[in-house]
């Protein structure tokens, strides 16, 4: 079932959210407005403390492969965690540069804890940890 309600919004902040929704693609307003719900919902999944459910995340690095030991680092991380990791995909950007992406699954905090501590590796150029959900709390 669906419930229409309506939203009050300064005429600048919507002018911004339009033109960033049609940039997007989205057909209507409702849509995006439901997406951005949607996100804070698996958000707010991901960062209760006592949750105790398994979840998955990608994880996105930018590093450059010469980088004193960077590789054998990250590769570390990884094997001591070895039983979260269900894959990963090395990718040579350029001559110099490799996007790493892996994803990773176990309870909230220690996925986060384990990406955190990849995107902070001194030596990563950009990291960018994004939490999956199954979407069946979302209908």
């Amino acid at each position: 079932m669906i419930e229409r309600i309506g939203i009050s919004l300064d005429e600048d902040l919507l002018r911004r959210f339009d033109r960033l929704i049609a940039a997007k693609g989205y057909q209507n307003r409702s849509e995006a407005i439901r997406d951005v719900i949607r996100d804070s919902l698996v958000q707010r999944e991901w960062s209760d403390p006592k949750g105790r459910e398994e979840r998955v995340a990608v994880v996105a690095l930018v590093y450059e492969h010469d980088a004193s030991g960077l590789a054998q680092k990250l590769a570390g991380i990884q094997h001591q965690r070895h039983q979260a990791v269900v894959s990963g995909l090395h990718v040579h950007i350029d001559a110099h540069n490799c996007l790493e992406v892996l994803i990773l699954r176990g309870r909230a905090q220690e996925v986060l804890a384990m990406g955190e501590n990849l995107i902070s590796t001194k030596g990563v150029k950009y990291g960018k940890l994004v939490p999956a959900t199954t979407g069946q709390s979302l209908r």
